[in-house]
């Protein structure tokens, strides 16, 4: 039978009390946001401070989304030498894939997944709320909506450009009788847009820079965001940005304790410290030998039919990962899967070793589906050996947690093929640069 490694409530205690650097335990309840009174007064803020906003296109998900963060932080950086700018960290919420009922999970803050302090080693961030205290209300002053150009790119002629242009689709937002934009705004529906351009965009994040700088808005909000490329993908200031996306420490702690009540794996036996400081964390490649367990990302339902080419059956996922089972002489897998209650319960049945993290009601409340999603890659982080699946931004994700951990790249850099593929190409290893 199949190990059942069900919730860790009881190591909440525990778990709040070594989390020194995160909000008081309040901050924890499910739906909690800071209050105003709690935020910087906005008298104590710089006068000439300038704020970037950006949300991207909703169906997009959780993993697309931290990429994009990436790319925004690029820009924040090339206009910091001109001038002041703090990105305001878009509230998550209302993804595709956070299916849990009756849960609240729109008006995330930050800093219930990501170790907020971290990311300002890197570039100035706030949380929106602060936002909302410092600049004295729910209005955005222009909001530059971004889209690709209706005429398309000729092959062989690539160049960087930008340019005002028409809507090519409807926005969406609406004009209410004070002439206001409203739209989602992560879902602050009392927050209002005062103008709205529509953009054609073709290049670099930081394209957009020198517009930014000569307009005299004071807080922008860039929407698609995601129709901005990389500055320099997989660079210095990448992996930068990169390492900074620290994981809220309570979601690590939960990880950690997972994985040595269920998988005999530790830091110290795996050789995978972990420095709260990411700027001194620094480790070469080969160093890490990971916890006794295959580590397996399986995203099945809509990739089955999306990407049926090169995801296979169960009957080839269970061959593949007994295979590597032997191979790497492990005798348990920790599988992190979307797969449907059925297919979940067949893979349990065939794999004695199996374990997977099923959190209950209530710490799926406080952690919401965006922390159990990182629970599941924190413990597939810290595997001997991982295999992903084909072009998942889930096991993209899990690849660069392993490479700044320092794991042998042929541990990390492997997918699961297609029963019919012939040419199964294998994850590119994208290097780690400091």
């Amino acid at each position: 039978m199949a190990t059942e490694a069900r919730g860790l409530a009881p190591a909440l205690v525990l778990l709040l009390g070594v989390a020194a650097a995160q909000p008081p335990p309040e901050a924890f309840q499910a739906g909690h946001s800071a209050p105003f009174s709690s935020l910087p007064a906005a008298a104590s803020v710089a006068p000439h401070r300038r704020y970037l906003l950006y949300d991207v296109n909703p169906p997009e998900g959780f993993n697309l989304r931290r990429d994009v963060y990436i790319r925004i932080a690029s820009l924040i950086k090339t206009l910091s030498k001109s001038e002041g700018w703090v990105l305001v960290l878009p509230p998550w919420g209302r993804l595709y894939h956070w299916q849990s009922p009756d849960i609240h999970q729109v008006r995330i803050p930050w800093f219930e997944f990501f170790d907020v302090p971290s990311l300002n080693k890197n570039i100035p961030v706030i949380e929106y709320e602060q936002f909302l205290a410092e600049s004295g209300g729910p209005f955005i002053e222009q909001i530059y909506v971004l889209q690709n150009y209706a005429e398309g790119w000729k092959e062989g002629t690539w160049e960087e450009k930008i340019d005002e242009r028409p809507c090519i689709d409807q926005p969406t937002y609406s004009v209410d009788k004070h002439k206001y934009y409203r739209g989602w705004f992560w879902g602050y529906e009392e927050t209002r847009g005062l103008k709205l351009t529509c953009l054609s965009v073709q290049g670099s994040a930081s394209i957009i820079a020198p517009l930014l700088l000569n307009t005299s808005s004071r807080s922008v909000m860039l929407d698609r965001a995601e129709n901005l490329l990389h500055d320099h993908y997989a660079g210095k200031d990448y992996w930068d940005t990169r390492r900074s996306m620290v994981f809220a420490k309570h979601l690590r702690v939960v990880g950690d304790l997972f994985r040595a009540r269920y998988l005999n794996s530790t830091d110290e036996k795996d050789r995978t410290q972990y420095n709260e400081d990411w700027t001194r964390m620094k480790v070469k490649l080969g160093t890490a030998v990971g916890g006794p367990y295959l580590g397996v990302h399986l995203r099945r339902r809509d990739f089955v039919w999306g990407h049926r080419n090169d995801v296979p059956s169960l009957r080839g996922t269970l061959k593949k990962i007994t295979s590597l089972m032997k191979l790497q002489k492990l005798e348990r897998v920790f599988v992190a899967t979307d797969a449907v209650a059925d297919e979940i319960e067949e893979l349990e049945g065939l794999l004695p070793g199996m374990v997977r993290f099923e959190p209950s009601q209530e710490e799926v409340e406080l952690y919401k589906d965006g922390g159990v999603a990182i629970i599941d890659q924190w413990i597939c982080a810290h595997a001997r050996y991982f295999i992903g699946t084909s072009v998942s931004t889930f096991s993209f994700r899990i690849h660069e947690e392993r490479e700044i951990l320092g794991f042998d790249p042929k541990t990390t850099y492997n997918r699961f093929c297609g029963d019919e593929e012939r040419t199964c190409e294998q994850p590119t290893h994208w290097k780690i640069v400091y």
